[in-house]
């Protein structure tokens, strides 16, 4: 059963989602035979002052959030 945790900033639509979710399903599929019913597929969506690469955070928090 494989599992993939993908981690992203929030904010994308339930469509980008679905579209993703459905894309990374088929490649799982095509690329190692993987029952499509088996496939996990989990969605961590973070806001962009919790996510930073290059080492630049990648927002600011709204006022009053640390």
């Amino acid at each position: 059963m494989p599992i993939v945790n993908v981690t992203m900033i929030e904010g994308r639509s339930f469509e980008l989602k679905q579209k993703l979710v459905r894309a990374m399903t088929d490649a799982i599929v095509e690329s190692i035979n993987a029952p499509r019913d088996s496939i996990r597929i989990i969605l961590n969506e973070v806001p962009p002052w919790h996510f930073a690469a290059g080492g630049e955070v990648k927002g600011k928090p709204p006022e009053g959030v640390e």
